[in-house]
């Protein structure tokens, strides 16, 4: 997965450009593996659904990063620095990606559902009013969604508070909003057009019945 630090200098941050530089040092990314099997999240969301979202669009957009870091560092080498610029879009849209689904798979778990406990409870229903209005409403964001995108619940470092967000298509949220992202709702149709087929907010309910809350409380910073 990648860094803090380099989904903010690569997808938008102030000196995205000089660190480019940077691509020619890095290692190749890989498709990291699920931490349970593929149907062990049914019937939340069946295990076709799970194999063909990790193994197509996950391994999709992993390919497409290694490639289009390749395609910069054969530019930079060039001293081509246009030609590396008009990549970051590809990188961007591949790298968030990346990014996105690497916390999401660890969001969910055959264990989870209920309610979480300690400081992330404490922060919710301080930031929320309650856990029930917390989940109301990130649960209406995310289903209003406009096309692809995400549902997120952040952390705003500056304000010390929770914050819920949206972002298009694979936007990652640190690097457009700030937030550190805790929790992501993945709202792609390949997440579960096959098992709800056109009806978003029944696949937004049900899977609050599989989010892992110990996952979501250790990114709490």
């Amino acid at each position: 997965m990648l860094s803090a630090t380099r989904s903010f200098l690569l997808f938008g941050g102030k000196n995205s450009l000089s660190s480019l530089s940077s691509i020619s040092r890095r290692h190749k990314h890989v498709l990291p593996e699920l931490p349970y099997g593929y149907k062990a999240l049914e019937p939340v969301i069946s295990g076709d659904i799970m194999e063909l979202h990790h193994t197509k669009h996950h391994a999709t957009y992993v390919n497409n990063l290694n490639a289009t870091e390749g395609k910069m560092k054969e530019c930079l080498e060039a001293g081509d620095v246009s030609g590396a610029v008009a990549l970051e879009g590809a990188y961007r849209f591949n790298g968030g990606g990346h990014i996105n689904h690497s916390i999401f798979w660890n969001n969910l778990s055959p264990n989870g559902g209920g309610t979480p406990q300690g400081k992330l409870m404490e922060a919710i229903e301080r930031d929320f009013g309650s856990f029930d209005e917390f989940k109301s409403q990130l649960t209406a964001r995310t289903v209003a969604i406009q096309g692809s995108g995400w549902g997120w619940l952040g952390f705003n470092q500056v304000t010390g508070r929770l914050q819920i967000a949206t972002c298009p298509n694979q936007d990652p949220l640190q690097a457009t909003t700030g937030l550190v992202p805790l929790l992501g709702i993945d709202v792609w149709e390949h997440a579960y057009y096959l098992q709800y087929r056109n009806v978003r907010p029944d696949y937004v309910k049900a899977i609050w019945d599989v989010i892992n809350w110990d996952d979501v409380s250790k990114r709490l910073p």
